[in-house]
């Protein structure tokens, strides 16, 4: 018999994504979404679409958001993705493939193709990207990180996936900036409160870093005109991660 899948994925206002995102897994034995507090009609889209809606606006996190969301979750499976994904039609095959056989204990990767300005990435480390979310409810969840969080699957199989998760990283720059600042923010303070440091020859040096690492490593440069502002992004990205950690650690960045 195959396995229940349940979607799991939590939101705030993001009411412009979710129907492309809910129709892309209608297929799914259940969808759950839990909301952090949308001023927008978020919940009116998502039940609407038969997603089974709950609301935690106690917010510590996304790896805490995540394991709240799962914990509403009743497949055998879950499935976690977030409003600006979509499942394409070869990546569900894979999905219920597994799930009409699946191996006990694995994880699946599946590759994630971003979207940057215009364009899905083919370089640049943002494609394949895999990222680990089809596991099963009962063995596994996320951490508790505050940003980047990921699933604690340690020792366990890694089986990759064949089809892609389409990505909308960027489709309005002015968003994605913001969205990029409180994600460097939230890496800052997670790494202040563990006593970490960061030295000004440091800041400098990481941002360079990921520059040429996004250009050349990456081989950024051969998704063209993207593939350089994305560098200087990144390199904006870390710049903004280590001089706040610097501010945090001189008491420059405490809330009055």
């Amino acid at each position: 018999m195959s396995k229940r899948l349940s979607v799991v994925m939590i939101a705030k206002n993001a009411a412009d994504l979710l129907p492309d995102c809910l129709a892309s897994v209608a297929w799914a034995d259940e969808i759950v979404l839990l909301d952090s507090g949308s001023s927008d009609n978020t919940l009116e889209v998502a039940r609407a679409a038969g997603a089974k809606v709950f609301i935690d606006t106690d917010w510590q996190g996304y790896g805490i958001q995540r394991q709240r969301a799962q914990s509403f979750a009743t497949g055998d499976y879950v499935l976690m993705i977030d409003t600006d994904e979509r499942v394409t039609p070869e990546l569900q095959q894979s999905l219920q493939s597994v799930l009409a056989s699946p191996k006990p204990g694995a994880v699946y990767s599946i590759a994630r193709r971003n979207y940057f300005l215009g364009r899905f990435m083919r370089h640049s480390g943002w494609y394949p990207d895999r990222v680990m979310r089809l596991y099963e409810r009962e063995r596994y969840q996320y951490n508790s990180n505050l940003v980047h969080e990921s699933l604690e699957c340690v020792n366990a199989e890694v089986i990759n996936l064949q089809g892609d998760l389409r990505h909308l990283t960027c489709r309005d720059f002015a968003s994605f900036q913001r969205k990029q600042l409180s994600y460097a923010t939230a890496w800052a303070q997670e790494r202040h409160q563990r006593g970490k440091k960061a030295s000004i020859a440091g800041i400098f040096a990481h941002t360079l870093g990921a520059f040429l690492k996004t250009l050349v490593l990456r081989a950024g440069i051969l998704d063209g005109k993207q593939g350089w502002l994305l560098a200087v992004v990144n390199a904006q990205y870390t710049f903004n991660k280590y001089t706040e950690l610097w501010a945090l650690n001189r008491g420059y960045s405490e809330k009055a």
